[in-house]
């Protein structure tokens, strides 16, 4: 399984006491010590990548809230210093990277240990500590660049994605499905939302739910979507903050929930599955679900 990240991603820097912190990609770093992976770094995305989702006017106006020093609001969670536009195309660079990894046939899985995240960027709006839509840019890249046909998306983070489904909400060809605790940020997520073509599938999930009451709503709804789906390629939204010690919200999975979830995802990918970390906050059950989710994966796509 291949593995990429870069040390530009630590240099996205926010708020003293700000969840999204440096120091998550140094959990990650635990949660991956002693398993069998090939560590790559994410390559600087050309500025063209971003804008196979998002237009140049928002591109720009990112560009230029990033402060030559100190900080600088894009909203009430969503933050910039001097490294984190670098630190974003880091993150998109290795989705790309990811893809072609995978699609080329390098390996038949792939993990972007990245941040800023991606899954709530909106087109033309930053939000939920993200700034890009990494997963909707790689779906993008697979089916313009590469030339698929049927790429899915499956978001486990405890968050809504609505940043990928706003950018993949008019695509035909991407499959997105996920799971999230609700009501919650950022709001959005309801079982009624389904896409200019009924491709989205959400699935709400009460304060409280446990790993086996997850497992049940994947093996009802999600994972026969996707069967019946057949991607040419699997991208996953790879949150851990479902996880019960998670600060920021209170679904009650455990570790290896995201094992289950790994090995569940990898049965009806395909054989070709590109994950990319979203949240997951506390530092400890964060550290213990990589190792549980990218381990599990690892020993399956051997």
């Amino acid at each position: 399984m291949l593995v990429y990240s870069h040390k530009d991603c630590r240099k996205h820097l926010t708020p003293e006491g700000h969840p999204e912190r440096s120091a998550r990609l140094e959990a990650v770093a635990r949660g991956l010590e002693g398993l069998a992976v090939e560590r790559r770094d994410c390559p600087l995305a050309d500025e063209a990548e971003v804008l196979r989702c998002h237009p140049a006017s928002y591109l720009a106006k990112v560009k230029a809230a990033v402060p030559r020093e100190g900080l600088a609001a894009l909203d009430g969670d969503t933050w910039l210093s001097p490294g984190s536009h670098r630190a974003a195309l880091r993150a998109v660079g290795g989705m790309a990277a990811a893809v072609d990894a995978v699609l080329a046939g390098e390996d038949s899985a792939a993990f972007v240990a990245a941040r800023p995240p991606g899954h709530h960027a909106e087109r033309e709006r930053a939000m939920g500590f993200c700034l890009y839509g990494t997963a909707a840019i790689g779906v993008k890249r697979a089916l313009d660049h590469h030339g698929l046909s049927r790429v899915a998306v499956v978001d486990f983070d405890v968050h809504h994605g609505n940043g990928t489904q706003d950018l993949l909400w008019d695509e035909a060809r991407c499959l997105f499905a996920g799971s999230h605790q609700m009501p919650l940020f950022p709001g959005s997520g309801s079982a009624a939302e389904r896409g200019a073509h009924g491709q989205i599938l959400n699935l709400p999930l009460a304060a409280g739910t446990d790993g086996a009451h997850m497992r049940r709503q994947y093996e009802r709804a999600i994972l026969p979507a996707l069967a019946d789906y057949k991607p040419e390629l699997l991208i996953v939204s790879a949150g851990f903050d479902a996880h019960g010690d998670d600060p920021l919200a209170a679904l009650d999975w455990e570790a290896g929930d995201f094992a289950w979830l790994a090995a569940r995802l990898w049965d009806v990918s395909g054989g070709k599955l590109v994950s990319t970390l979203e949240g997951g906050y506390d530092l400890p059950a964060l550290a213990a679900s990589v190792a549980a989710y990218v381990g599990t994966m690892t020993d399956l796509s051997r």
